[in-house]
């Protein structure tokens, strides 16, 4: 169990909480479930006698926050803790190796160097339709339930992504539909 701290966007009663902190108020955030998959060190230095810096690598699920890893690991060692650097390496299956500098985006006639299709295909389960279903999907009509669990992609035969469904109440709802060019 994570408490997130009090300068995070997480919402307060409607408003994020590092506005209420900036506004004066103390705010005190409930625990959440988080996993950390992995924690490694992988570095040590000492910059000078009263600072001992951790270089780690940490696995974990989405809405932990590796500032309070740091904070807390600090507060159970007696010494304080908090990150000097922090460089996100891939969120979900997106990889630094599937990443682009801006200067390399600036450099392309078109910056979108994974199609639709693709990031979604990469990104979710996949349920492939016929021609028909992916015309009843473009209006925004259900499909009975493949059995695919959560948020999934419905491919039409060229490829194309058709929509983001999900199945509730015996039925495959469209989520989100795509236009005609969503390969």
């Amino acid at each position: 169990m994570q408490v997130p701290s009090a300068v995070s966007a997480i919402k307060v009663g409607g408003r994020r909480s590092y506005h209420r902190v900036r506004a004066g108020e103390a705010v005190e955030l409930t625990a959440r479930a988080v996993t950390v998959s992995r924690f490694v060190a992988t570095g040590f230095a000492s910059p000078t006698p009263d600072v001992f810096d951790v270089d780690v690598d940490v696995e974990c699920s989405s809405g932990t926050y590796v500032r309070a890893l740091a904070r807390d690991l600090g507060a159970a060692l007696g010494v304080g803790g908090h990150l000097t650097a922090l460089r996100r390496t891939r969120v979900g299956p997106f990889t630094l190796d599937m990443a682009r500098t801006l200067d390399e985006l600036a450099a392309l006639d078109q910056p979108v160097t994974l199609p639709l299709a693709a990031a979604v295909r990469t990104a979710l389960p996949a349920r492939e339709v016929d021609d028909a279903e992916a015309r009843e999907l473009s209006f925004g009509r259900t499909l009975p339930p493949s059995g695919v669990g959560g948020v999934h992609g419905a491919f039409a035969p060229d490829g194309s992504v058709v929509a983001l469904l999900c199945e509730s109440d015996g039925r495959a709802r469209p989520v989100l539909v795509f236009g005609a060019a969503s390969k």
